[in-house]
């Protein structure tokens, strides 16, 4: 192979070294930021946005709290709290919006290109629909448990004009209990950290780009449909 040739990939090589090393930096800097800034008021303003119909995962926000509550940073009872709080808040945003807009207005707006922008579709309207359908009131408890209906449960909810107090009751213990095993997983890690700290951060950070990827193919397919 001519020397050229070998310059010319060594320096591609160094280039792509630089582009993921400056990228990890990024990442991790903002792993930084988010974990500083991570309290009680933000934990129930993220799980507001959770549990509505923007697509945010509990699974960045609960476990993160939980482990730097088990730092000695943050109560874990308040963190599972606060976190249901915010959940009920969500869940109740998506449960007026149900009520008051109906069936009719809520598939228009799935459909349209803004619904598109919050990966939200009549498929997985009419998805949720039938759950409710099938398994009542009680879906807004054991939906809170299922990924892919708990963030939309509480529109088939709010449809069905669902009694406001069976609505909260079943949606707090749901969110809850899905607050609890996000939190445990949480303090699990902070417990095993001396086999991964190493990793830990390279860790989070590779589930933020998974995160991320996953939100680019959803966003892909619904623009497909």
């Amino acid at each position: 192979m001519p020397p050229t040739v070998k310059r010319h990939d060594a320096l591609l090589f160094c280039k792509k070294n630089l582009y993921i090393t400056a990228m990890m930096n990024l990442l991790q800097t903002l792993l930084d930021w988010y974990m500083a800034n991570l309290n009680y008021s933000t934990v129930m303003f993220l799980m507001t946005v959770e549990s509505t119909f923007i697509p945010f995962p509990s699974e960045a926000v609960v476990p993160f709290a939980a482990y730097k509550a088990a730092q000695g940073d943050l109560n874990i009872f308040l963190v599972v709290l606060f976190a249901t709080i915010g959940a009920l808040l969500g869940s109740l945003i998506n449960y007026l919006l149900g009520y008051y807009l109906g069936r009719p207005l809520v598939h228009k707006f799935a459909a349209s290109g803004a619904g598109r922008l919050f990966l939200l579709s009549e498929e997985k309207i009419v998805h949720v629909e039938q759950y409710f359908v099938k398994n009542g009131k009680s879906s807004t408890f054991i939906g809170r448990l299922i990924p892919g209906i708990r963030q939309l449960i509480s529109l088939p909810a709010g449809m069905a004009k669902m009694n406001l107090r069976d609505f909260v009751l079943f949606t707090f213990v749901g969110a809850g209990l899905w607050n609890i095993c996000l939190a445990v997983i949480g303090y699990y890690l902070y417990d095993i950290r001396e086999e991964i700290f190493p990793y830990i951060g390279w860790i989070m950070i590779a589930l933020g780009v998974v995160f991320v990827i996953y939100l680019i193919i959803k966003a892909q397919k619904s623009k497909k449909q």
